[in-house]
């Protein structure tokens, strides 16, 4: 059994296909981690979610920002924006099983025989990865079995910027979902920033990638994540980063998790969108 963790695919189905046909997948023993964004701005979100659905135990897939901005849209607490390719799912006539099955991905998995945890973005450098999923299940819970429609009324917004465990209520859930499925920068004391988006080049005011931040509380665990397409394929500090930035025209790439040494295998998209239309 081989167990692969997959980028974003964003709706990207046909280059999806191609990269299975690639790592040579069986779903009868293989299985795939998928780092969330299974959705928006490709060509076949529809089809993405209804394929990603079908393989049933043979695929996990955590809840990556544009999943979540799905569910907000289906619960009318958000609107479509004007490059989002969501409204086929909105209509067809299997949304409901699709959209709850959605609702039901974790927002992060963990693997502790592979001593790996997935989530779409990343960790604040104040968490270990066993507060992470303790966490990340108090968000899987309002999700699933809470009043997620006034979940999602209040999910969206920057605030809090930085982690107390003092924080209750909305503000708590606000900070763990962005924290899991947003984080790009932060600063040493886990300070969030949503305002670069780009890969790492000496940013200044005291910001760098969470995964290098000096003391990192989780990097004894191997983090695989995506989210980060001006990132691209990284392997360093124990974390793994996948999203190669399919839907721009770039690379959607797959990474074994089950063996000691690895190397990524990509498929080159043809890409939905050009760079800097998101």
């Amino acid at each position: 059994m081989a167990i692969y963790a997959i980028g974003d695919v964003q709706g990207c189905l046909s280059e999806l296909h191609q990269l299975l046909q690639k790592i040579r997948f069986d779903p009868t023993g293989d299985r795939l981690w998928f780092c969330g964004d299974l959705v928006n701005r490709g060509p076949a979100s529809l089809e993405t979610l209804r394929f990603i659905r079908s393989l049933g135990d043979a695929a996990i897939s955590v809840l990556g920002n544009h999943d979540l901005h799905l569910l907000a849209v289906s619960t009318g607490a958000q609107s479509l924006k004007r490059k989002d390719t969501l409204r086929t799912i909105l209509d067809a006539p299997d949304a409901g099983e699709l959209l709850d099955w959605l609702r039901h991905r974790p927002m992060l998995h963990y693997s502790k025989p592979l001593k790996t945890a997935l989530v779409h973005a990343g960790l604040p450098p104040q968490w270990r990865v066993k507060k992470a999923r303790k966490l990340a299940r108090e968000v899987e819970a309002c999700l699933r079995h809470g009043d997620y429609h006034a979940f999602f009324q209040q999910m969206y917004g920057n605030k809090p910027a930085r982690w107390r465990n003092s924080l209750t209520g909305i503000e708590r859930l606000r900070f763990i979902t962005n924290a899991l499925t947003r984080i790009r920068y932060c600063d040493e004391k886990g300070r969030l920033d949503f305002d670069n988006k780009l890969g790492p080049n000496g940013n200044g005011n005291g910001l760098m990638p969470w995964f290098r931040v000096p003391g990192r509380k989780s990097v004894s665990k191997r983090i695989v994540f995506g989210h980060w397409s001006t990132l691209g394929f990284i392997n360093e500090n124990n974390v793994v980063g996948l999203d190669t930035g399919c839907v721009w025209g770039g690379q959607l790439t797959a990474y074994r998790l089950d063996i000691p040494v690895a190397h990524p295998i990509s498929m080159v998209c043809a890409g939905a969108l050009a760079p800097g239309e998101d």
